[in-house]
């Protein structure tokens, strides 16, 4: 729990997020818990595997099942976009695979800032599992996988801010 929210009192601070702020750490993150991770395998066209987490992610209809999550900026380091962004423009899969405590060594160890052709199963030891509907693999691990197929992407204000919003298709527990 960030330190912010263990505050007792009145509240004085006021931050405009364009101006910033003077913590070690962005509040805006931390106010909107807790957050899911949506877990995302994608592929590029040359079959490069991609495992990445993401924390803007949720649950955003049922009847037909869709998902979003949202990429922001570029790799750390780098001057190109993240590869599940690329990934899932190119070939319109993925797979949001869900993240069990069991997991949360390796779901870290898939947030650096990897070249493509690293393929973060291999990196973390996790098994790969097909899919029933889209060529992604799924981790076999998760407690639950949702195959996906790319519905739409949103252009946000910010360098590089995008929704990925997919309709599952299929659904592993």
């Amino acid at each position: 729990r960030p330190a912010f929210l263990k505050f007792r009192g009145n509240s004085n601070m006021f931050y405009m997020p364009k101006k910033g702020h003077n913590l070690p750490y962005d509040p805006f993150k931390a106010i909107v818990s807790p957050r899911p991770i949506g877990w995302i395998s994608s592929k590029d066209k040359e079959e490069n595997i991609n495992l990445a987490p993401y924390s803007f992610f949720n649950a955003i209809a049922d009847k037909p099942p869709m998902v979003m999550f949202s990429t922001t900026g570029k790799k750390v380091g780098r001057k190109d976009i993240k590869d599940s962004f690329k990934n899932i423009v190119a070939t319109k899969e993925f797979v949001v695979n869900i993240v069990s405590e069991a997991l949360i060594s390796e779901m870290n160890l898939t947030s650096g800032s990897y070249p493509s052709e690293v393929d973060e199963f291999v990196l973390t030891n996790l098994k790969k599992s097909d899919c029933k509907l889209v060529s992604v693999p799924r981790i076999s691990e998760s407690p639950a996988s949702l195959e996906c197929r790319l519905f739409k992407v949103v252009k946000l204000p910010g360098d590089d801010n995008n929704i990925i919003i997919g309709e599952v298709v299929g659904i592993h527990l």
